[in-house]
């Protein structure tokens, strides 16, 4: 690179053949003295080394001889200044190139050096070279860096040292020398051009900011060194980094060209964290990129990482970002440390998601799960008002009216959503977190909608692998992600992790893999989808026992899980998470459909249930059930049946289950199967005016025998006498010690086969 070649700049100045009108004794600045006419210079036409030279008598302290052209100074360019010198009598000089710095207002740039080293003259007739190099930047054999505010100088010569000598000057040189500094390919600009210092103290942010305008779309480098950006900046260029930046928290760094991890990564030394918590950053703050690619790359996470403090200025989010294709690998350490508080705390069923009068409030930490006496699963501090000691929770509490003591547990997580106060539309895709036994994998915000997960692995969690406390859950989406267990070597019955949870409406939870979880889901909230997922809870115990993979604690939840495969573990539905969970009136357990299911247990004790309805209050009834198409089957042993309703706290109402199907389904290893409505024969070989029909356990949940839909003779039915009988019976419900038979009452004693469909409930 030479701009007097490339751009035609004139940088030499004239000879001093030309005359010395143009040569100042002073800066060079317009109105200083020149040496034209001077008694102490003179023009020497010929000279045994020189051709024609310039001979000066040192009168001053500091004999100055500057050319009063304006030397263009330009981003990026070098010049080199080079003056020959000789002693021809007197005291001997010392002699260095020199300059004035000129800003484009004409003033002058302080505080930069203006003098390059100073050479002695020893003898007399001796040719000595001085040369000095100027620029903008700071770099290795730059004598007199000016920076970006200089934009022109005035050069020439200093001769220090004692009065009275003579000296002769040959022409001064002045050469643009940048190809020096360059390295051979030419498509990138340093910053150190336009002024970086690189000392982790200036503040550079200037300096880089030029140098992207100078750029152009060529590559901007960041040569080695730690660059100090003390505020937000945007770099629109290309970037290489073999240095570092240093920035506060709060200032962002927006990389256009190469807003991708493993350049931010780059742009922080290395520092995996900083790099990733400062893309997040602009993830949240630039709108022209809607994803954050991790470039496959895995991350070392030594903390969990509070994703709203890394965007520090934001606390709404409602634009669709995404965060994919890498890996988060979670490394021990006291970060992780899970803190446990128990404090007491009163509960009214009229406030039903607050608990007042909290001790200690102020060390419950938001997002904690709520343990005690009268708690459902899944609880958590969605809120705290550490001055009124109140607590706001995520689901109310099923029996906890007074005062008591509650244990309120803080998991960790790899990513930590819960400072902001709403997200919506944010997307995981693609990503792995290794948690590693170490962390949890993901805390939601506590509200937003549509926080989706795609293709994610949530590899050996802690204690839970996403985690809703309030209602970011709302209208979440669960695509084809894996999430292992660090339990699999635990009973079944030991375990204490879950996959996930949900605390509002519209879950779509699709063609996922869970393995080996206390439970897989734990939803409450209606419209929920489950589809062809893929969750096995299953251990090697003998007559092993299993837990519940979905819980559904709406009653009427409006839910379809359809196409899963159910393996070793059970669907279950309550009503944990109500203040006043006897029946008020509310709708009851149903708006559910369960269709074409695999279910399968493997070596499990024989009262083990895939469908089971535990009220946690009286009163309850079914209303609106549909079991059909699905698969029940049992190995290496077998089961009683398939349904089953949990009485530890309340029966439900028998004689009120409405709009119930249980049809469609195949059973294997199963000992009684179900039906609803279900067509059964009676025989009756004597006559009798009363014939009973028992349907006794085929009916599902210990249902009675409340409607006949249809009665069909198969046959001729005949008296006593074999004279055939043209009526129909009428028939009694409900009959027998449980309400499970229905009774055909004739005129006359009958005796023939009847085929009966009846049913449990009541379909209107």
């Amino acid at each position: 690179m030479n701009k007097a070649i490339t751009d035609g700049l004139v940088l030499m100045p004239p000879p001093f053949a030309n005359g010395l009108d143009v040569w100042s004794s002073g800066d060079g600045t317009p109105g200083s003295a020149t040496y034209d006419g001077a008694s102490n210079a003179a023009f020497v036409p010929a000279d045994q080394d020189f051709s024609g030279c310039l001979e000066l008598l040192k009168t001053q302290g500091t004999q100055k001889l500057r050319y009063m052209g304006e030397t263009p100074i330009l981003p990026g360019c070098y010049l080199r200044i080079t003056a020959r010198v000789k002693a021809v009598s007197g005291n001997l000089p010392s002699v260095r190139i020199a300059g004035w710095a000129g800003r484009s207002n004409n003033s002058a740039v302080s505080g930069v050096v203006t003098t390059g080293p100073a050479v002695t003259l020893t003898s007399y007739g001796e040719v000595v070279t001085v040369s000095a190099i100027v620029g903008t930047g700071v770099r290795g054999g730059v004598d007199m860096a000016w920076g970006t505010n200089a934009v022109y100088g005035h050069f020439g010569l200093d001769l220090t040292g004692p009065n009275g000598g003579v000296v002769r000057v040959d022409d001064i040189v002045i050469e643009d020398v940048t190809s020096a500094f360059l390295r051979t390919l030419m498509d990138w600009v340093d910053v150190r051009d336009y002024g970086a210092v690189g000392d982790g103290v200036t503040d550079d942010r200037a300096a880089f900011e030029a140098a992207d305008v100078a750029a152009a779309g060529r590559e901007l480098l960041v040569p080695a060194g730690n660059y100090y950006i003390g505020q937000s900046m945007t770099i629109d260029s290309p970037v290489r980094f073999e240095g570092k930046l240093v920035m506060p928290v709060a200032a962002r760094l927006t990389m256009t060209k190469n807003y991708d991890l493993p350049s931010y990564i780059e742009a922080f030394g290395g520092d995996e964290m900083e790099g990733f918590r400062k893309a997040l950053q602009a993830l949240f703050n630039y709108t022209d990129h809607d994803s954050l690619d991790m470039g496959g790359r895995r991350i070392e996470v030594t903390e969990p990482i509070d994703v709203q403090a890394a965007v520090e200025n934001k606390n709404n989010f409602a634009v669709r970002r995404v965060l994919r294709n890498g890996q988060l690998n979670i490394v021990s350490g006291p970060g992780w440390n899970v803190t446990s508080v128990t404090s007491q705390g009163t509960y009214s069923a009229s406030n039903p998601l607050e608990l007042t009068n909290v001790a200690n409030a102020a060390n419950i930490e938001v997002g904690s799960l709520v343990q005690g006496t009268g708690v459902g699963r899944e609880v958590y501090v969605r809120e705290k008002n550490v001055a009124a000691s109140t607590l706001t929770l995520s689901q109310p509490l099923y029996d906890a009216v007074g005062t008591q003591s509650y244990t309120f547990t803080r998991f960790r997580y790899a990513l930590d959503f819960s400072g902001f106060a709403y997200i919506d539309k944010f997307v995981v895709q693609e990503v792995e977190i290794q948690c590693n036994g170490h962390a949890s994998g993901i805390l939601l915000p506590p509200d937003g909608f549509a926080f989706q997960f795609s293709d994610c692995h949530i590899i050996r969690p802690k204690d839970r692998g996403i985690t809703s406390h309030g209602k970011g859950c709302s209208g979440i989406q669960i695509d084809r992600c894996q999430f292992l267990s660090n339990e699999q070597s635990v009973r079944a019955q030991d375990r204490t992790t879950v996959a996930f949870n949900v605390n509002h409406n519209d879950a779509k939870v699709r063609d996922c893999r869970a393995m080996r979880f206390a439970h897989f889901g734990i939803l409450n909230g209606t419209a929920h989808m489950i589809l062809d997922n893929h969750f096995f809870n299953g251990d090697d115990e003998p007559d092993g026992v299993r837990k519940a993979g979905l819980v559904l604690t709406e009653p009427t939840s409006r839910t379809t899980i359809s196409g899963n495969y159910i393996d070793n573990c059970y669907v279950e539905l309550t009503n944990e998470h109500d203040a006043r969970p006897e029946w008020n009136s509310e709708f009851s357990f149903g708006g559910l459909t369960i269709t074409s299911n695999i279910f399968l247990s493997i070596g499990v004790a024989p009262w083990f249930r895939w469908i089971v309805i535990k009220p946690y209050g009286p009163g309850h009834f079914i209303q609106g059930l549909n079991v059909s198409g699905n698969t029940f089957q049992a190995v290496n042993g077998s089961v009683d049946r398939v349904e089953l309703v949990d009485t530890s706290f309340a029966a439900l109402d028998m004689t009120r289950a409405r709009n119930v199907t249980f049809e469609g389904n195949s059973y294997n290893g199963v000992g009684q199967w179900t039906a609803n409505p279900i067509s059964l024969p009676i025989s009756q070989n004597t006559a009798q005016t009363v014939w009973n029909c028992e349907f006794g356990a085929i009916l599902p949940f210990g249902g009675r025998a409340r409607v006949v839909e249809g009665l069909v003779s198969e046959g001729a039915i005949t008296n006593a006498g074999n004279q055939r009988l043209t009526e129909m019976p009428y028939v009694d419900l409900e009959q027998g010690a449980g309400g499970t038979q229905v009774r055909l009452n004739w005129s006359t004693a009958a005796k023939g086969r009847m085929r009966v469909l009846a049913r449990m409930d009541n379909p209107a």
